[in-house]
C-alpha cells in the first residue's frame, strides 16, 4: 500500500508541476509582482502531496528585503521553506544543472553561487544585495552543506556581507535566523533512528532518497522564526556566530519537544493545499 501510495504521489507531483512551470515562466516574463508568491501556492501543495506537516512559530519579517539565514538538512527544506513565506534562495551552482530541479529552482529566481571560485563570492553577494534593496526575500543555507539534522554546523560569515546593504530608511538589511527540525513520523516523536529517511546528505543519491522518505510516511516539521539581526551594531562575523546559536537553540528545542509551550496559540499546520 504505502508503494502505491508514493507512486500516486510522485504522479500527482510531476502533473503539477508540468502544469505550474509554464504559469511561472509566463508571470516572470510578464514581469509580473505573482511570480514571488506563485511558488509559495505551489510549495503549499506540494507540502500536502508528500504528507508534510509544517508546524510555525513566529512570523517572517515582510515588506522589505530580508536575508534569512537557516539550518539544512533535507531537500525537503526548500519545499518547506517555500511553503511557509514567499521568498527565492541562494543555492550552490550545481544545482542549476540538476534535472528538473535545477529548472524549479531558476523559476524561482535562484541565486546561484560558484563555490569553488573565490573571486565569485563578490559577484555573488553583490547580487544578493540588490536582490535585498529591491525588496526581495532570499533565504541561505550559512552552513554551506546539508546533514543529518541533530545538530547545527558552524555558520560561515562571507555572504552575510549583503546584508550591508542600506534600505531606504537608513538601516541595514534584517538578517532573520530561522529553524527546522524534523520532529515527528506518522504522528509520533521522531528518534535520531529515522531522522536519516528525510536528512539528505553524503553521498546520497537524491531520487531514491525522495522514494524512501516517500515510503516512510507522513513527516511532522517545526519551523520558527526567530527575531531578526543586523549589522547596524554586530559585525559580520559575530552576526554569523550569533545567528547560528540562535538557529541551534531552536532546533534543539523543537527537537526536545519544547517547541510546543512556545507554539500553544499558534494556527494548525501547513498541511492542506491553500
Amino acid at each position: 500500500m504505502s508503494r502505491l501510495r508514493a507512486v500516486l504521489i510522485l504522479a500527482a507531483f510531476l502533473a503539477i508541476t508540468a502544469l505550474g512551470m509554464p504559469v511561472q515562466w509566463l508571470l516572470l516574463g510578464l514581469g509580473s509582482g505573482a511570480a514571488r508568491t506563485f511558488p509559495n501556492r505551489y510549495h503549499r501543495v506540494v507540502a500536502w502531496l508528500f504528507g508534510i506537516h509544517i508546524h510555525v512559530i513566529g512570523k517572517p519579517v515582510t515588506g522589505e528585503g530580508v536575508l534569512m539565514v537557516a539550518n539544512h538538512t533535507s531537500w525537503a527544506d526548500i519545499i518547506i521553506f517555500s511553503a511557509v513565506t514567499p521568498l527565492s534562495f541562494v543555492a550552490k551552482a550545481e544545482v542549476a544543472r540538476w534535472p528538473l530541479f535545477g529548472t524549479l529552482a531558476r523559476l524561482q529566481r535562484t541565486v546561484f553561487i560558484e563555490r569553488t571560485r573565490r573571486s565569485t563570492t563578490g559577484e555573488a553577494r553583490d547580487e544578493i544585495r540588490e536582490r535585498l534593496l529591491d525588496g526581495d526575500t532570499l533565504i541561505l543555507f550559512p552552513e554551506g552543506t546539508s546533514h543529518t539534522g541533530n545538530t547545527v554546523l558552524p555558520f560561515k560569515s562571507a555572504l552575510l556581507g549583503a546584508a550591508e546593504a542600506i534600505l531606504k530608511g537608513g538601516q541595514h538589511v534584517k538578517v532573520q535566523p530561522i529553524s527546522v527540525a524534523f520532529t515527528g513520523l506518522h504522528g509520533l516523536p521522531m528518534g535520531r533512528e529515522n531522522r536519516p529517511l528525510f536528512a539528505w546528505y553524503g553521498d546520497m543519491e537524491m531520487v531514491p532518497h525522495l522514494w524512501e522518505a516517500l515510503l516512510a510516511g507522513p513527516l511532522d516539521v517545526v519551523v520558527q522564526f526567530h527575531e531578526p539581526l543586523s549589522l547596524d551594531r554586530l559585525d559580520r562575523k559575530t552576526l554569523a556566530r550569533r545567528a547560528q546559536d540562535v538557529v541551534q537553540q531552536g532546533q534543539a528545542q523543537a527537537l526536545m519537544g519544547r517547541h510546543m509551550a512556545l507554539n500553544s496559540d499558534a494556527p494548525a499546520p501547513i498541511n492542506l493545499p491553500q
